[in-house]
């Protein structure tokens, strides 16, 4: 049986990566309160550097993987990045400051309110065939909430590779201490300890 030939590409029904966002407002309340998700801030990126050394160094990475400092609100800020020279060109021409709620996995993680290891994307069904990730060229991630005092859920902290990357329990203990440590860094501005 042969069938007529249709130059418009079939689509796929999409459906929301992430689950429903029932802490939505009261995250962009806090953002506010603490006077985060305006602007880039060197410190986040800084904060992002040390991330991408340190999960190179877990698991002897030939070159530091991208890592973001990501707050979650009306839609995705990004706070902080490292990027190495060498994916540069790729993240810069994709990436503004602001990115859709329904591009990456940071929201997913932000409303389950856990951290998601990722070693293989392609192995995830849920989560392969992300737009701006398949831009991106991810092919794994690593990130954990930023749980702040108040039990809010600001955002997220992550690394991401072109490559499959076996971040496993050392990669998931990694992006929760890290997390941790942001967090501590935003009490302090905010002017109480951890």
């Amino acid at each position: 049986m042969t069938y007529p030939p249709n130059d418009q590409a079939f689509e796929l029904p999409t459906r929301p990566l992430t689950p429903p966002d029932h802490e939505a407002s009261q995250r962009v309340t806090r953002l506010r309160q603490l006077g985060l998700g305006q602007a880039r801030e060197s410190e986040f990126d800084e904060f992002a550097h040390q991330v991408a050394l340190d999960a190179q160094k877990l698991i002897g990475l030939p070159s530091t993987p991208v890592a973001f400092v990501n707050l979650v609100g009306d839609d995705q800020f990004v706070a902080g990045v490292y990027t190495p020279p060498a994916a540069a060109e790729i993240v810069g021409g994709i990436l503004g400051a602001r990115i859709p709620l329904n591009a990456g996995y940071c929201p997913h993680v932000v409303v389950r309110r856990k951290a998601l290891i990722l070693d293989d994307v392609l192995a995830y069904p849920r989560f392969a065939g992300n737009p701006i990730v398949d831009k991106l060229m991810v092919r794994s991630y690593a990130g954990a909430p930023l749980t702040d005092r108040t039990g809010t859920v600001l955002g997220t902290v992550c690394v991401v590779d072109s490559e499959p990357r076996p971040w496993g329990k050392p990669g998931l203990e990694l992006m929760k201490r890290r997390a941790a440590d942001l967090v501590d860094r935003i009490h302090r501005r905010e002017g109480l300890s951890g």
